[in-house]
């Protein structure tokens, strides 16, 4: 057959770093991980025990789940009845109003309420434990049946990283850690247990590692720019009005600064993994490829991805600050004022320090993507079984084969 069906068949597997190669990467990795754990080591907070936690009930009140069963037999407008859960033996207790007309209870409605000592309720929220336990189950479940393994992988490195985040992050940045390397060490971190996890330890993941590292490096360095020149203070949402208030440890400027670093980890993340795999399915399909070769076929793949990841990051935020956008336009003040008032420069900041961050990483994946899977960094018997098929007839060309073998 033809040179073409042989490209096809020489390496029907991704090709395998050589040894050489594998111990180079392995190296760079345990020096990333060295540099993570002594980050982690210099903001571990050691009085996190002692943060506190905020009480949210008044003495004598507590915290409980009922259902809306009708009108109170109070009949007193706005009133409701309701069964504590666990405590319908009790009979009704009577809900007060919420105090917001927006807020419509319907009778079997489940709510959170809190029930004060005199015996009434009063309305905190709906429940909806049982809605997002469903649709946290679809999720489970579609992706176990369409990505397999891969797709437990990439929970379980999911879970693992929310845990860096909660155990981690936070005690840190409570404990007055630097934002700036709580934010790269929780980067780090994190970006190792999910990969893995989801990718396997392989020269891929690696690249596709090191690529998210050196993109999350120039968003870190970006945003510790931008906060300062730009004047983020994070005093302009109700969150951070109550952090400076009961923690004055916390730098409402550090959150800015550490949100701006992990926001973008996810998409980041997505596009080095994309470009790691063309690279490495471009070198399978063409044993003969250059570097440079691969490289410039691999960037094509990634404009692509650029192009599309822009406008995806820009809608993200749309979507989520929708209210806010059209609480704004009613203001009658230009474009530009707006896109520059408090409310929206946090996100601006966020998104463009976001985009680029995720657009260099594209080259800069690529690039050591070629470099590792390039002619000179396959195993022996990657090049021994092409020949061998190249000798057959049906697989690659013998003096191509010797050409891809290790330099």
């Amino acid at each position: 057959m033809g040179a073409g069906h042989s490209h096809g068949t020489a390496l029907e597997s991704a090709p395998r770093a050589s040894e050489r190669t594998s111990i180079i990467l392995a190296s760079i990795v345990g020096v990333v991980l060295f540099l993570t754990l002594v980050g982690a080591a210099v903001v571990w907070p050691q009085d996190a025990d002692e943060l506190g936690t905020w009480p949210t009930a008044a003495e004598g009140s507590r915290w409980v789940t009922a259902e809306i069963i009708g009108p109170a037999s109070s009949g007193v407008e706005g009133e409701y009845g309701a069964l504590i859960r666990g405590e319908e033996d009790q009979g009704e207790v009577i809900l007060l109003g919420t105090g917001d007309p927006a807020l419509e209870i319907r009778t079997g409605d489940v709510i959170r309420a809190l029930e004060l000592p005199d015996g009434y309720l009063v309305f905190a929220d709906f429940e909806r434990g049982s809605p997002l336990l469903i649709l946290a189950i679809a999720y489970v479940l579609v992706v176990l049946a369409v990505a397999r393994w891969r797709g437990l992988g990439a929970l379980l490195g999911l879970v693992a990283a929310f845990g860096v985040v909660i155990l981690f992050t936070i005690p840190a940045l409570f404990a007055g850690g630097d934002p700036l390397i709580v934010g790269l060490v929780t980067g780090s971190g994190a970006l190792f247990v999910l990969l893995y996890l989801a990718h396997g330890p392989n020269a891929r993941t690696t690249t596709a590692y090191l690529g998210t590292l050196a993109g999350l490096m120039i968003t870190a360095a970006l945003a510790w720019w931008a906060v300062g020149a730009s004047r983020l203070t994070g005093i302009w949402n109700e969150e951070g009005v109550h952090l400076e208030f009961w923690y004055r440890g916390v730098s409402l400027e550090g959150l800015v600064l550490c949100g701006i670093i992990l926001a973008g980890l996810g998409v980041l993340n997505d596009v080095t993994i994309t470009q790691a795999s063309a690279v490495w399915e471009l070198r399978a399909v063409r044993p003969d490829m250059s570097r440079w070769e691969l490289f410039r076929r691999g960037m094509r793949v990634g404009r692509d991805h650029i192009a599309s990841t822009v406008y995806t990051i820009a809608f993200a935020y749309v979507g989520a600050a929708l209210p806010t956008i059209m609480m704004v336009s009613l203001y009658s003040q230009s474009l530009g004022v707006t896109l520059t008032s408090a409310e929206f420069a946090e996100e601006v900041v966020r998104t463009l320090v976001g985009s680029i961050g995720l657009v260099l990483a594209v080259p800069l994946t690529t690039a050591i993507g070629a470099l590792v899977v390039g002619r000179h960094a396959i195993r022996d018997e990657d090049v021994a079984e092409a020949a061998v098929e190249g000798a057959d007839g049906e697989g690659l060309d013998p003096a191509r084969a010797s050409d891809a073998g290790p330099g």
